[in-house]
């Protein structure tokens, strides 16, 4: 066997740990196996034991599988006894099972024709349900009359619920007693409330359905849930009242408008105690246990619908699809359809759901033991497989489907245990029992001789080797313990504390025998050393440049470093320009590690976005375009520019981000070109076919050019020159207002103002005319 041994690795002691290690592992129980001087390992692989000379005495068990019980799949289901219809094959298997050997089996169903049909109609006539009871009192003659286009062998039985009769689920007070619907003015009367009532068992006679429907009326409960999976429940387990048939497929139709109640919200009206998965009808067929257990658990409801081969079908409005949906994943064979508010689409509702059931096949699995595992694969009727699936959908009436089940023990229970579990398709009363036994002891070990001589006398001899009796030791039991036991196990320790023999080999009579080992040797007085235990690159031990030595790598002339991976050569760090990494890193172990920021390469010579990078490519693209250039020598450019690849285009793309434009001037214009470093390490150079060049303008354009700019030059000096005169102005003005504000005053208050007229008395006296004046003549 290639890489690791694991059987030899695995150091067993026995053939019955030989066989735990791997389904591959066989044990050797030959006298004379291996050799004196080390221990050959009677674990091994088997081509491996055949090689070493083990032929004929070789303990290999292997899984395998027997069919017990196998009758044919059956192509009609009516018209026959349920116990010759047959949709699953084989019935029964038997399995010899070794740890971690995997075994395989086929199955084989068919959901076959006109099979007969039991179907419980389980309604909800809580207050909302009205009219709905309303338009379903002729339902059982019209859905008898869709069925039989179905199957020839229909029954319907019907069934009622509304909520446990206790607080706060419903109303308890003594007014309410007879009649919840008190003081409602929208429908003043209605029955008592009720947890579940088993109303009619399925029969053949659809009259009586629609008889008993008649005869319903609603009640009324306090909460919006309802108690519909405690009736369900009672539906699925109270089997000889309902009246489900062993032979026939048991469908349970739920209609409801509101969501359910579910295990421990019973704790609100005291109900502490869990659901027992019991059938409490009383003699008025009647839920008797509904105010003294909870509501009981999706995963109660899953267990008990599956024991009973029954699938649910839940009826509900849109606005509570959603959940239900989610509550068929949790539910292995429940389908959920919308449901009218006025049930008035329920038989195509019961139709399609029915088809949809009968259109799919689904395997479960019960009471499998915990050690074992389990894998299936599906072959559907496209004739594909599809691993790790169980089921198979979109199938009609009579197709066969097929599924490979692999089995395999994980680990050996206790001598003489076996198991049983149970493979069935869910909502099918067919089932496949799979028988287990399991191959944990070899043959040899049933032949162990006591006080064998083989073991000195001193212990049993046992499929090659010797289980020695308390007091004695060696690989033939030759050595004595007592007061020397101790002696003997200290000479074979390397020092206090650690395993006897390193735990690579055996201590006999105070000398270690070594293991002998695929990988290599083991030698060493204490089996200490081996020559396959050094570090390793890349898988290679001692990087395939040393020897391995107790541990540690010999490093060859040339290589250095604790797994000899490091190179002191330097030749493959030189780059094509003869430079030591390119000048921009350094060489280590004979690789270059690149130091400057953007350089990649072998030898460090990709650097986008490293400078003199353009003139590199230039010479290249003048030697291989142009034949010009310093490196214009062709052997010289082939040598430097091997890795360099050229496309000349006549347009020059420039959106690519990666790429790195480049320009250098030839004869008065310029040559441009990019370049991009690809993956594989070389580069991708694109060139214009021609550089590209500007043409010289005209002289008239130069003249018209020199005066429109001498002219609009001017043009900018006026009218900067007036609109700093224009500035100027404004400020003297408004300084000049400034002034003349500061100078305004009273002209009366001036003290160098005179007035223009002058007045002057003079005092004198003079006669006229006998008249006299003093001091004014007129």
């Amino acid at each position: 066997a290639e890489g690791l041994n694991l059987c030899t690795s695995g150091s067993a002691t026995s053939c019955e740990e030989c066989l735990l290690i791997h389904p591959k592992c066989a044990w050797c129980s030959k006298e004379d196996f291996g050799s004196t001087k080390s221990i050959t390992s009677r674990c091994d692989f088997l081509q491996n034991l055949i090689a070493n000379g083990c032929a004929g005495a070789i303990e290999n068990p292997s899984s395998s599988f027997s069919v017990v019980k196998n009758v044919p799949l059956s192509s009609k289901g009516s018209g026959q006894t349920h116990l010759d219809v047959t949709q699953i094959t084989p019935q029964k298997v038997a399995l010899n099972l070794r740890p971690g050997d995997q075994t395989s089996f086929q199955v084989q169903v068919r959901q076959v024709e006109d099979y007969p049909v039991d179907l419980y109609y389980l309604m909800d006539l809580s207050l909302s349900m009205n009219d709905d009871l309303d338009n379903i009192r002729n339902l059982g003659t019209k859905l008898a009359e869709e069925m039989r286009k179905l199957t020839s062998n229909f029954r319907l039985g019907f069934g009622s619920f509304v909520d446990k009769n206790i607080s706060p689920f419903s109303y308890t007070a003594p007014r309410y007693q007879n009649n919840p619907c008190i003081g409602y003015k929208l429908f003043p009367s209605c029955v008592p409330s009720f947890g579940f009532r088993h109303l009619l068992s399925l029969t053949d006679k659809v009259d009586r359905f629609n008889e008993e429907v008649r005869k319903q009326k609603v009640s009324r409960n306090r909460d919006a849930p309802e108690g519909g999976f405690d009736a369900i429940l009672q539906a699925a387990v109270c089997k000889e009242k309902i009246g489900w048939r062993k032979e026939a497929s048991h469908l349970l139709v739920f209609t409801t408008d509101d969501v359910p109640h579910i295990a421990l919200d019973g704790k609100l009206g005291g109900l502490v105690q869990p659901h027992d998965g019991q059938c409490h009808l009383n003699e008025a067929n009647e839920y008797s246990a509904s105010s003294q257990l909870d509501y009981p658990s999706l995963a109660l409801l899953g267990e008990k619908l599956a024991e009973n081969n029954i699938h649910l079908i839940f009826a509900v409005t849109k606005s509570h699809y959603i959940l239900y949906k989610n509550f068929t994943t949790l539910i292995p064979g429940t389908t959920v359809e919308i449901l009218h508010k006025d049930s008035k689409n329920i038989i195509e509702l019961i139709v399609k759901a029915y088809n949809s059931i009968r259109s799919k096949v689904e395997l479960t699995v019960w009471d499998s033991p915990e050690d074992i595992g389990l894998t299936f694969t599906a072959t559907c009727q496209d004739g594909l497989s599809y691993p790790g699936l169980r089921k198979c959908g979109d199938l009609k009436i009579g197709d066969t489907v097929s599924f490979e089940v692999a089995v395999e023990a994980r680990s050996c229970p206790a001598e003489d245990t076996s198991h049983t579990f149970t493979i069935k398709p869910a909502g099918f009363r067919d089932t496949l029992e799979v028988a287990l036994t399991y191959s944990c002891r070899c043959g040899c070990s049933a032949r162990a001789a006591p006080a064998s001589a083989k073991c000195s006398g001193n212990g049993t001899y046992t499929c090659g080797l010797c289980d020695c009796d308390p007091g004695y030791l060696g690989a033939r039991c030759e050595c004595e313990e007592g007061a020397s036991g101790d002696l003997h196990h200290a000479l074979c320790r390397e020092a206090e504390g650690k395993p006897l023999c390193s735990g690579r080999g055996e201590c006999s009579c105070n000398q270690c025998l070594c293991y002998e080992s695929e990988f290599g040797n083991i030698y060493g007085p204490f089996c200490e050393c081996d020559d396959f235990s050094c570090a390793r690159y890349k898988g290679v031990l001692c990087s395939g440049h040393g020897e391995c030595h107790c541990g540690e790598c010999k490093c060859h002339a040339g290589y250095i470093g604790d797994n000899c991976n490091c190179s002191t050569e330097t030749d493959s760090c030189v780059s094509s320009d003869g430079q030591m990494c390119s000048g921009r890193g350094a060489c280590v172990c004979g690789s270059c590690q690149c130091t400057e920021p953007g350089a990649f390469g072998d030898t460090c010579d990709k650097c986008p976005t490293c400078p003199g990078v353009c003139s590199t490519k230039r010479d290249c693209i003048e030697c291989k375009l142009f034949n010009s250039g310093r490196l214009a020598d062709n052997q010289t450019c082939q040598k430097h520019c091997k890795d360099e690849i050229i496309t000349t285009v006549d347009v020059l793309e420039t959106d690519d981000p990666n790429a790195i434009l480049c320009a250098y001037p030839v004869n008065n214009c310029v040559m441009k070109f990019t370049y991009l470093e690809l993956p594989s390490g070389k580069s991708n150079l694109t060139v214009l076919k021609e550089p590209a060049c500007s043409s010289a303008p005209s002289a008239v354009t130069i003249v018209l050019a020199v005066i429109g700019s001498v002219v609009l030059i001017g043009i900018i000096l006026l009218a900067l020159w007036k609109l700093l005169v224009t500035i100027h102005d404004r400020r003297e003005f408004d300084r000049f207002q400034s002034e003349r504000s500061r100078a305004r005053y009273e002209m009366a208050s001036n003290p160098l103002y005179r007035k223009p007229i002058s007045t002057h008395n003079v005092e004198f006296t003079f006669n006229k005319l006998n008249r006299s004046y003093n001091g004014t003549v007129d």
